[in-house]
């Protein structure tokens, strides 16, 4: 049994009931344990404390699932019995019973993750319900086209048809979230998928799991491995019979990704990562850019892709800026995800990620750059966890690793600048093009800057909307493809040509 400090919320009855279970993986509408027998254990980074064991899905786990989801695809009800209605009533089911659970759901990713109960309440889970939603309407709606031919007496049109069986690789920053991203519109056009979470939170995805067969899904259709990347990641991507990877994460892992695709020249679609510039102009509601900028970054605790990392200030108003972000910023509050006093962050996700973020501020440290705010590890009784002050910088130049890679941490470059001209080339002078923001008054300028910026989703005076019918995804290595809306059906279809003569 599970045991957390007493000063956390106390856990949902399901939840404890959840925890106390043995965990098992879900294939072909089996609850089995890893071949292997082997597990590993997933940590609350709030605390350090040991959440649960979890099977240590490995290559003989993937051969299973995908004999199971290609049974299902290849001749089981769901792409022949089942009519495009029927898929959009198991999405919407689905989408009542993260509902119906999502006090559960909100604590398992406060939990896991480490973001704040009211985080995980009043994001995580409605927007999940939102995407299913949304892609249960599309499942009655993936239409072809006809098509006038030159040819006499010949009429030719298109199909969209399911892609087969899709491989579903997620990341740890919002784990339940980016598993619906991609689950939606891939059960929406009718294919079967195999999801993988991060190691590091797996227990949103194998409660998931459990209301897949709540729902109603044929075996075969959705299974959920949990393992390592390098493991269960790694033999998925390989695996012949995969059709089809959607991978959200880091720039190097999707490398080998695409270098293990070739196996059988399998589609794959990558959401990755950013660096993305934030652009504060002096003639912006430089309150509401405060406060905007603050939250681009520190959102998350700066654990997400589209964190805007790379603050450009207009040189006249550099010194108000900073000095209104370095106030937001000294009052941000922490706390353990289930803490239920108010705050505004949780920890990083691991040991390692703390490591990894606090390196990055010695280098930045190293190079010349000034901490304004921030920069050090909290003890006291927030010691066991891996807890970061939100830290901002000032004095970077353009070539510090702390202004040019991802740091994936509650860490912000404030950079001045001059003139537009200039801020446009630095703020394109990244390998990443994931996102961008622009704060001005001058509708003429935003929307100039806004064609001129090499990234895949731009805000103007505002930052971080996404909805599941806008498309989302990222320019250079920032991604192949486009998440959400109609584009994500595009990457879950094939397209079939059909040509009749009639003469």
């Amino acid at each position: 049994m599970v045991t957390l400090p007493n000063t956390y919320t106390a856990l949902d009855a399901r939840v404890s009931a959840f925890l106390a279970q043995e965990q098992r993986l879900l294939i072909g509408g089996r609850w089995l344990p890893a071949h292997s027998g082997e597990t590993f254990t997933t940590y609350d980074p709030s605390s350090g404390l040991p959440l649960a064991a979890v099977p240590r899905a490995a290559a003989a786990d993937v051969e299973l699932a995908v004999q199971a989801a290609r049974a299902a695809f290849d001749s089981g009800p769901w792409r022949s019995g089942l009519s495009p209605l029927e898929r959009a009533r198991l999405l919407w089911r689905l989408a009542d019973l993260l509902e119906q659970h999502a006090e559960a759901l909100a604590q398992l990713e406060a939990l896991d993750n480490g973001k704040p109960l009211a985080t995980a309440r009043s994001v995580d889970v409605p927007l999940s319900v939102d995407h299913l939603r949304y892609f249960s309407g599309w499942a009655n709606k993936i239409e072809g086209a006809t098509i006038p031919v030159n040819e006499k007496n010949m009429f030719a049109y298109t199909v969209r048809e399911p892609i087969g069986v899709c491989g579903l690789i997620v990341p740890w920053n919002y784990p339940l979230l980016m598993a619906i991203w991609k689950i939606a519109p891939a059960l929406a056009a009718g294919n079967c998928v195999i999801l993988k979470p991060a190691e590091q939170t797996p227990l949103s995805a194998l409660y998931l799991a459990r209301l897949f067969e709540e729902a109603g899904f044929p075996p075969g259709v959705c299974n959920v491995l949990t393992g390592y990347g390098e493991e269960a990641g790694a033999a998925l991507v390989d695996h012949h019979g995969v059709d089809k990877i959607g991978f959200t994460g880091s720039t190097e892992v999707a490398r080998a990704i695409v270098k293990a695709s070739v196996s059988n020249l399998k589609r794959v679609s990558l959401e990755l990562g950013g660096k993305s510039p934030n652009i504060v102009f002096a003639d912006a509601d430089l309150e509401q850019a405060i406060h905007g900028a603050t939250w681009a970054i520190f959102g998350n605790n700066g654990q997400s892709c589209t964190a805007g990392a790379r603050l450009y200030i207009e040189r006249r108003v550099f010194e108000d800026v900073v000095e209104g972000i370095a106030e937001k910023t000294r009052a941000i509050t922490l706390g353990a995800g289930l803490d239920p006093s108010p705050h505004d962050l949780g920890p990083v996700i691991s040991a390692e990620q703390l490591a990894r973020v606090t390196g990055y501020i010695e280098a930045g440290l190293r190079g010349g750059a000034r901490l304004v705010t921030g920069g050090e590890r909290l003890g006291g009784v927030l010691a066991g966890g891996y807890f970061l002050q939100p830290t901002l910088f000032i004095d970077a130049h353009d070539d510090l690793s702390i202004v040019r890679e991802e740091i994936f941490g509650p860490v912000v470059c404030a950079l001045p600048f001059d003139d537009p001209a200039e801020v446009l080339r630095r703020a394109n002078s990244s390998e990443y093009g994931l996102a961008a923001g622009i704060w001005t008054h001058d509708l003429r300028k935003a929307q100039r800057f806004a064609a001129a910026l090499q990234a895949g989703t731009v805000w103007i005076n505002t930052w971080g909307n996404t909805e599941a019918a806008v498309p989302f995804g990222g320019y250079k290595q920032s991604g192949h493809g486009r998440e959400m809306g109609y584009d994500a059906i595009q990457l879950y279809t094939e397209v079939k040509s059909v040509w009749t003569y009639y003469g």
